[in-house]
């Protein structure tokens, strides 16, 4: 955006503000780009959920391969899980 077209708007919306110095602005855009977004705030939580769904399948892949019903998942798995 232009300046000319930023100082207008500063002018007009922000009266109040058109006295500060260039830090109070600096600080502001510094708050605004360290604020937590969605994205980083669920990051972490859907790298936990990865992992369990995968420990699930590997799981469920070797009672399939043992050829036992997948009930004995329930009787072995379980236990050592809680």
């Amino acid at each position: 955006m232009k300046p000319s077209k930023l100082q207008d708007h500063l002018r007009r919306c922000h009266p109040d503000k058109t006295e500060k110095d260039l830090k109070y602005f600096q600080t502001l855009k510094d708050k605004f780009q360290k604020r937590p977004i969605l994205d980083r705030m669920f990051a972490s939580t859907s790298q936990s959920n990865d992992d369990s769904l995968r420990a699930s399948y590997n799981i469920s892949l070797l009672i399939a391969k043992s050829g036992k019903p997948h009930t004995i998942g329930e009787k072995l798995i379980m236990p050592a899980v809680e």
